[in-house]
């Protein structure tokens, strides 16, 4: 087999099966399983590829793209902010898009500031802030399978210090001095999801996608919890879906926080909600502050 029939033969496998970017698809999975890189290729297009074990390997690969499972379960792997994450279908895959959640963080940051990661997955966010921004992290997972790729990843990135624990958001987690909580929650409404591309459907977890009936569980859950465990001044950012602005700027607002802006990413959509915890309201006359109201 030469490497350019290889390749487009295997573009042609994943055209056939209506991925969008079957030839950059096919590309990755060549190159991986035979070792031959770009500037190669490009030398010597033609050159012989007679390794039967990669070969198989490819063809292996080119089915599962070809059933939709997505490039980066098949890879092992996903870059965000810079960095090479290992994933699994244990967890979402880290997109663009989460990516504004942590350059936001990243431009107020100050190293040491302590930072909690809320539904981690994959730890990509508090990761970033730890190896970008020098933050103390703490990653929080309902899901144990997720928590474990997210400890090989602080493995793998030479973040021993990260705190992982279990958690279903706030119920297991003690500290209540974080400077920031990020979290990317699921907000995916649950009628809506049959409607998704098959590669996120059918392959990325339901239990990191589904915001139950209006996409806006967590975030209620969220904005009426954050704030035990944060400082004075404490901030939050939670990515959101391209229509959720208001009704999370609005939850936010009545749940005790102030300066609540809404994030673009780079295509000009609302990506993500941040605001600050007014914790002197929140003790006003020994009073708790909950759902915007304040009770004895």
């Amino acid at each position: 087999m030469r490497c350019r029939g290889a390749l487009s033969a295997g573009a042609g496998r994943v055209v056939m099966a209506g991925v969008a970017e079957a030839g950059l698809d096919a590309w990755y999975l060549f190159s991986q399983a035979s070792g031959v890189g770009r500037a190669v290729y490009y030398m010597e297009p033609d050159r012989e590829w007679n390794d039967r074990e990669g070969e198989g390997r490819y063809q292996s690969w080119l089915d599962r793209r070809a059933a939709r499972e997505p490039l980066q379960y098949i890879t092992g792997s996903q870059q965000f902010m810079g960095l090479d994450f290992y994933v699994t279908p244990a967890v979402l895959i880290p997109r663009q898009d989460t990516e504004t959640v942590a350059e936001y963080v990243l431009k107020a940051l100050r190293p040491g500031e302590k930072a909690l990661d809320l539904c981690t997955g994959s730890g990509c966010i508090g990761i970033s802030l730890a190896v970008l921004g020098g933050a103390s992290v703490m990653g929080a997972d309902i899901s144990e399978e997720a928590l474990q790729v997210a400890r090989e990843n602080g493995r793998r990135l030479n973040c021993p210090g990260i705190r992982w624990v279990r958690s279903d958001l706030l119920e297991q987690i003690e500290d209540r001095d974080f400077d920031w909580i990020v979290s990317n929650p699921p907000y995916i409404p649950s009628g809506d999801i049959s409607r998704l591309m098959p590669e996120v459907r059918d392959y990325e977890p339901r239990l990191a996608l589904d915001g139950s009936g209006d996409g806006l569980h967590f975030y209620r859950r969220l904005a009426r919890d954050c704030g035990g465990h944060l400082k004075p001044g404490g901030r939050v950012c939670f990515e959101i879906g391209s229509e959720q602005g208001p009704a999370v700027k609005e939850l936010l607002e009545s749940s005790g926080y102030e300066a609540v802006e809404i994030l673009k990413d780079l295509a000009g959509l609302d990506r993500a909600v941040a605001g600050i915890w007014r914790a002197h309201l929140a003790s006003l006359n020994g009073r708790r502050l909950s759902g915007g109201r304040f009770s004895e």
